[in-house]
């Protein structure tokens, strides 16, 4: 099979389209880092370090700092919308197609700089990783953080996942609780004999839905909490009282409650039932009081948001780097089959970024 390329000298939109139309779905990203490999090779002024379908360029100029720019490279199943289409969308001009938002738009706008800028201001570690968009034990970009950690030692990061073409800070955490009601089989002919569990959920459902998110300031910045059941299962005939039901709970709250407080909170949340961790990850501050996002802020003119979705932040805060997400594209419609990029919002972030890089 011929080895597909890259034209990372067309302009930024041209090559995103290029980038997106190289279906990448999570599993299959060799075709793409092999492209995006080669473009990376092109470039004299870079260390091109490959580990599995993720590549690490970086320059190695002596800089006083060193910064990360990361995106990954694979994105969810395509829903009959590839090849990318250019096109007017509600007076606004797009990229329509699978991985124009998510996060495509954000990788070319790296590449594109990673070929070109051989004498940015700081030393630049450019890292496209693959399996972001399943289990996070598959992320490249974790793997890279345990195999190889010394690749990502930075004072900061910036992660060009979609937010609208401004600076988000921080991200939401994130876990998973199974709350569990008991109750007595029965035959469904004589349900006094026994105790419905599948009726008892009733109790934290309603819970669930007279419940008021909490928002929650964050170095300066207010997270909105979510709770929601997001999966249920009880029964095991259709002539037989259930015994027990189980309703998987996810909460999303700010980065300044740990895991720990978070799951208390849950206890008590759901008194009375059996509550069971499921799983939970780490979310991120946004820092933006640092130096270096202060810095970073200021050059992109942004007016900084929270991040209330979970992303790879927090994989560079749990490395002690600060980092934001700032990306094309609306993270709304990450993921949908409409989705869409404006061209304005990719030529913004690589003005944006360019101009940080070297000014």
């Amino acid at each position: 099979m011929t080895a597909l390329t890259l034209n990372t000298g067309a302009d930024v939109i041209e090559l995103t389209r290029e980038i997106c139309d190289i279906e990448s779905v999570s599993g299959n990203e060799k075709a793409l880092a092999d492209a995006i490999e080669t473009a990376l090779r092109s470039a004299s002024h870079l260390e091109v370090i490959r580990d599995g379908d993720a590549i690490v360029a970086r320059t190695n100029l002596d800089r006083d700092k060193r910064v990360v720019i990361a995106g990954h490279i694979d994105t969810v199943p395509v829903a009959d919308n590839l090849p990318v289409t250019r096109m007017l969308q509600d007076g606004k001009d797009v990229l329509w197609g699978r991985g124009t938002v998510d996060m495509k738009a954000g990788v070319a706008v790296q590449l594109k700089l990673a070929v070109e800028l051989s004498e940015p201001n700081v030393d630049v570690t450019w890292v496209f990783y693959d399996h972001e968009e399943v289990e996070a034990s598959l992320n490249g970009l974790g793997r890279i953080a345990r195999n190889r950690p010394e690749l990502l030692e930075a004072s900061f990061a910036v992660l060009c996942e979609p937010s609208n073409a401004q600076v988000e800070g921080g991200c939401n955490r994130t876990l998973r609780v199974d709350v569990r009601t008991r109750g007595v089989k029965a035959h469904s002919a004589r349900p006094w004999m026994g105790e419905n569990a599948i009726h008892k959920a009733g109790e934290i459902l309603t819970t669930l839905m007279n419940n008021t998110p909490a928002s929650v300031e964050v170095d300066g910045l207010v997270y909105r909490e979510s709770l929601n059941a997001v999966l249920i299962k009880g029964g095991i005939a259709t002539n037989v009282i259930p015994d027990e039901t189980v309703i998987t709970v996810n909460y999303r709250f700010a980065p300044s409650k740990t895991a720990e407080e978070a799951f208390d909170f849950m206890k008590v949340f759901f008194e009375g039932f059996e509550v069971e961790l499921i799983d939970s990850a780490d979310g991120a501050r946004p820092g933006l009081d640092l130096p270096e996002a202060a810095a970073f802020v200021a050059a992109t003119g942004s007016t900084p948001k929270p991040k209330y979705g979970w992303t790879d932040v927090a994989r560079f805060s749990a490395l002690g780097i600060p980092a934001v997400n700032f990306g094309p594209g609306d993270p709304n419609k990450a993921h949908a089959d409409d989705e869409n990029v404006p061209v304005e919002q990719i030529l913004s972030c690589e003005h944006a970024l360019r101009s940080w890089l070297t000014n």
